[in-house]
């Protein structure tokens, strides 16, 4: 199979855009994903899929919670910040948006279309990436402003 038409392929998949945060004894840090979705509701369980060579990786699997921040219209910025794109690390990140904390203490973006706070439940490794498998502790919904999806290597907001 060749990467190349494979990656293609899959920017043709629209995805909705998450800022996916952690904190607790690794630290603070995030980073931002598509490769999330619902595997379950009951109990209710989200997969957050994450690049192990990440600098942010250990800090997830260390800390054990996350918090899935599915973005509004308009958070191209945020997305970038947490996405790698202004030069900041870890908790540098925060600088950016406002932040508050749910049950698992990972952190909230307040302005966030929605926010999944959750405990990680099991880790699967395939390839270059973790699966976390997320037990939901929290949900908070936040302004139905439009959705931000990723699609064909660009943004876009869906009503």
């Amino acid at each position: 199979m060749d990467r190349q038409i494979f990656r293609s392929g899959m920017s043709r998949l629209a995805a909705a855009v998450n800022i996916i945060t952690t904190d607790g004894p690794a630290g603070r840090s995030g980073f931002t994903a598509s490769a999330v979705c619902s595997v379950t509701d009951d109990p209710p369980m989200l997969l957050v899929c994450m690049n192990r060579g990440n600098s942010h990786a250990e800090a997830f699997l260390t800390n054990r919670v996350l918090c899935v921040n599915t973005l509004g219209a308009g958070a191209e910025e945020l997305s970038n910040t947490f996405a790698g794109m202004r030069g900041l690390e870890g908790a540098e990140r925060f600088g950016v948006g406002d932040w508050s904390r749910l049950e698992t203490g990972a952190p909230v973006l307040d302005s966030a279309a929605c926010a999944f706070d959750c405990e990680i439940a099991e880790v699967a490794e395939q390839g270059t990436h973790a699966v976390l498998f997320a037990r939901v502790r929290a949900v908070r919904l936040g302004p139905d402003s439009g959705g931000l999806v990723y699609f064909q290597r660009r943004y876009h907001v869906v009503a």
